[in-house]
């Protein structure tokens, strides 16, 4: 695959296991203005005109032959046949999270759904229907539902720092690269925890289910527990592999866990949550990017994805930043300079 490179606001602080409780409660106090993925979702969006379930197959590269995974389609302004079924509809499906802070999270202070990854939505929302008021939905999805969301037809796009990577991209179709993070650990302060290192040998570490922080704890553990074993009875809880990342932290801070592994980014994020964690290591432990993803074969969106980021990239994207990540990730300079597919 030939490819070429081209290339604060106030604060809301919440502070601690009170902090999340209070991100909880205002997620749980507006969910009717945030539609919620559900088992029957995709059917009852497709009945508001979502599109159709079925899945265009493209052909892919094998795993193995995958060298970026990051390139994607050329820009277009064009509007294929997925974006004149989006504008039919008139509405624009976002997968999207709601506890992530500084990504994706309501404000406990005024239930307004705020982050980097929200900001970004928005701007696609607008470059497809101008200044139309409520042409966004937004819907809450786990980071395990993150792919399935796309297929089943309940959401047109997702937009929740999502990993672009090569097992992915056979599954989905993601855009340029918006942003760069990597693996790191999440551990208290006082632990002896060192980092993605033999400091692991005997804890118990908590990944989000499907996330890359759980492939990479299956390819090399350091002899950490990040696997729940069940006896097959109803109702048993899963502690170590979660739907959601936040649920992580959660678990440490009543401590049933001893260590987290995420992306820097999120966990950054986290240990401005709560002042008695912190993120372990030097650096994270992998570079990934993250994109927007959608379903395969739709690359009219694709394209018109990476044509409003190729825009965003020079002010919205540094604006973004200082507002949301900048004082918990400190040493970003720019976006990831876009890798193209040659087609």
């Amino acid at each position: 695959m030939g490819v070429k490179d081209t290339g604060r606001a106030g604060r809301f602080s919440p502070r601690g296991w009170g902090g999340v409780v209070a991100m909880a409660v205002a997620c749980a106090a507006t969910a009717a203005t945030l539609l919620p993925l559900s088992r029957d979702a995709g059917a009852a969006i497709s009945s508001a005109g979502a599109p159709e379930s079925g899945v265009t197959p493209v052909t892919r590269a094998a795993a193995e032959e995958c060298e970026t995974p990051e390139a994607s389609l050329t820009p277009s302004s064009a509007d294929g046949p997925t974006i004149a079924a989006i504008k039919k509809r008139g509405k624009l499906f976002v997968g999207v999270d709601q506890n992530s802070y500084r990504w994706g999270y309501r404000n406990p202070t005024n239930g307004a759904l705020e982050g980097f990854d929200i900001d970004l939505a928005r701007a696609i929302a607008k470059d497809l229907f101008g200044k139309k008021k409520d042409a966004v939905i937004f819907r809450a999805i786990p980071t395990n539902q993150r792919i399935p969301a796309l297929n089943n037809g309940t959401v047109d796009i997702v937009v929740r720092t999502m990993t672009i990577n090569c097992a992915r991209i056979k599954q989905v179709a993601f855009s340029t690269a918006y942003f760069q993070s990597g693996q790191q650990v999440l551990a208290p302060k006082k632990s002896d925890v060192t980092g993605y290192d033999e400091s692991l040998k005997g804890k118990r570490v908590c990944t989000a289910e499907g996330s890359t922080a759980n492939e990479a704890l299956k390819e090399n553990s350091f002899g950490a527990v990040f696997q729940d074993e069940h006896d097959g009875r109803p109702g048993d809880a899963d502690v170590l592999t979660v739907p959601n990342q936040l649920d992580c932290l959660v678990r440490l801070q009543q401590g049933l866990v001893d260590a987290v592994v995420t992306d820097s980014a999120l966990a950054a994020g986290q240990a401005a949550q709560d002042p008695a964690v912190e993120l372990k290591g030097d650096k994270p432990f992998t570079t990934e990017y993250y994109g927007v993803a959608t379903r395969l074969g739709k690359d009219d969106l694709v394209r018109r994805i990476n044509k409003v980021l190729e825009e965003y990239r020079p002010v919205a994207w540094k604006q973004a930043y200082e507002k949301w990540l900048k004082a918990d990730l400190p040493d970003m300079t720019a976006a990831p300079a876009p890798t193209y597919r040659s087609d």
